[in-house]
């Protein structure tokens, strides 16, 4: 079971989105802040973060580099609702795996964890 990491400090979007992906069969964690997620980090293996980019404290782009120097073999989409072409370009670059727009479609996300956890799976077996 793949395990998945949320980051977002908007609690309904955060506590909605792991209800999704754990009734879709995902082992889901989440956390307020890029704080509280690089802790979380530090003890727990995840498969995939999902992250906001508009927090307080440390934005979603700051924790991508962080996330990237300690853990940059773990898979991040970003999503936001406030996103333009600079912090798509940003996030792209920092090494995310993919950038959705909020509100996220429970289908346009699963479809994209699949690809990642396909690349993963076909990964492992080179």
């Amino acid at each position: 079971m793949e395990h998945v990491l949320i980051v977002d400090d908007e609690e309904n979007a955060r506590i909605g989105l792991k209800k999704l992906l754990a009734l879709e069969g995902f082992q889901v964690d989440a956390v307020e802040n890029g704080f509280e997620a690089l802790e979380y980090l530090a003890n727990h293996p995840v498969d995939l973060v999902i992250t906001d980019i508009n927090m307080p404290e440390m934005n979603g782009l700051v924790f991508l580099r962080e996330l990237n120097r300690s853990y940059p073999t773990v898979n991040v989409i970003m999503v936001t609702a406030y996103g333009g072409v600079e912090s798509y370009l940003e996030a792209m670059n920092l090494g995310a795996f993919e950038y959705l727009n909020k509100p996220v479609r429970l289908e346009e996300l699963k479809a994209v964890m699949e690809r990642i956890f396909n690349r993963n799976l076909q990964q492992a077996n080179l």
